[in-house]
């Protein structure tokens, strides 16, 4: 069954080949690095952790996987999805029995390396959260300093009235490249949310795509703090299929250096969606006059008895606020850090696990003070 899936993947990224600026969904991210590098196939290390009462955690070759593997982020139209189907070697199954509260978090940890070449993983996890079921999944990805390309892709399936946490922490090497997919379906009445807060990489695209039941409410909160000349680009699209499902969206990005950013927020509202109730927001801290973020909120409203709001807002740092904190003996780059922290401590406070959140907190400290030494 996997070998066939791989098959018609291969023959997909056959047709439709890297994106090319052409492309309207990729108009300002080049993947022409990646595209031109030679990257020998290397399996990245994986940990997963958190096995308790009432989850499975498998490799994907040993699980009964074939009513949910490569059903939900589909080849057809996303190259790397195609080129990620074709080629993962094997990948992790995580599997939420029905009605289990899951207390402990299930952590899985991507960890790349160059090995002194370039080299390029494939990824892949799925995560099937059967009905009643409520857990916390964290996914982490690292690696070190050399050129690697990081390619996963994680299908999440959640039942009717699960209630699910996801948070995605990415700190990948200074030269890595990192494109990800996460593709999320929704059951009635589901409660889902999902945290991407990226850090480390030369080139990153994130895509985050979310299709709702009725009755199903979807959080999506993002963090992105960039400098030097790195880029990394949000996409999301929310996809209300059904009515009286609820959306909120949160993404905030700083920038510094030469660096550049892109978000892309969809809101589709199909035309039974009735009831849909939609917001989306994107804010950005711009510290350098070299920095450039395109941002491009959309919705896509099919339906005539919703509510949806969307924005963006892209801004410097409050001078008043620098010199009221200056005039209360604090010096210009610790007044500097804590507004820029203050800016960002929206999402870190809704972090609910504990250690992470700890860990986003030093992350985000050492990013600041680094970046100003």
């Amino acid at each position: 069954m996997i070998e066939r899936i791989r098959e018609e993947a291969r023959e997909r990224f056959a047709e439709l080949g890297y994106p090319t600026t052409h492309n309207e969904e990729w108009r300002f991210t080049s993947v022409a690095p990646i595209a031109r590098a030679e990257f020998a196939a290397a399996r990245a290390a994986v940990s997963a952790s958190g096995a308790q009462a009432g989850v499975k955690i498998a490799k994907l070759s040993e699980a009964p996987v074939e009513a949910y593997l490569a059903r939900y982020a589909r080849i057809d139209a996303n190259p790397f999805v195609a080129l990620n189907t074709a080629n993962f070697e094997d990948g992790i199954y995580v599997h939420i029995a029905r009605g289990a509260v899951v207390a402990e978090p299930i952590e899985i940890v991507i960890q790349s390396a160059a090995n002194g070449h370039p080299t390029v993983s494939h990824p892949r996890l799925l995560v099937v959260a059967e009905e009643g079921s409520q857990a916390t999944i964290v996914e982490t990805y690292k690696g070190n300093g050399g050129a690697y390309f990081t390619n996963p892709v994680t299908e999440l399936v959640a039942g009717d009235g699960a209630v699910i946490d996801h948070y995605k922490l990415q700190t990948e090497g200074a030269r890595a490249f990192h494109v990800s997919t996460l593709q999320v379906q929704l059951g009635r009445d589901t409660n889902f949310r999902s945290h991407s807060l990226a850090f480390g990489g030369a080139l990153v695209r994130n895509d985050v795509n979310a299709v709702l039941a009725e009755g199903s409410e979807c959080t999506l909160n993002g963090l992105y703090l960039i400098d030097g000349a790195q880029h990394i680009d949000n996409h999301t699209a929310i996809d209300h299929a059904k009515p009286h499902a609820a959306s909120h969206e949160l993404y905030k990005g700083i920038l510094e250096g030469h660096s550049t950013a892109v978000f892309n927020g969809k809101i589709f509202v199909r035309k039974d969606a009735q009831k849909t109730d939609a917001k989306q927001t994107n804010k950005n801290l711009v510290l350098s006059e070299n920095a450039v973020i395109n941002t491009k909120p959309e919705l896509q409203i099919l339906a005539d008895d919703v509510k949806c709001t969307h924005g963006a807002t892209i801004g410097q740092l409050d001078p008043e606020g620098i010199f009221y904190l200056q005039s209360r003996g604090i010096g210009l780059k610790d007044a500097r850090n804590l507004l820029i922290y203050a800016f960002a401590r929206d999402i870190v406070d809704r972090v609910k696990v504990a250690p992470l959140r700890e860990q986003l907190e030093r992350l985000l400290l050492e990013k600041l003070h680094g970046s100003r030494n």
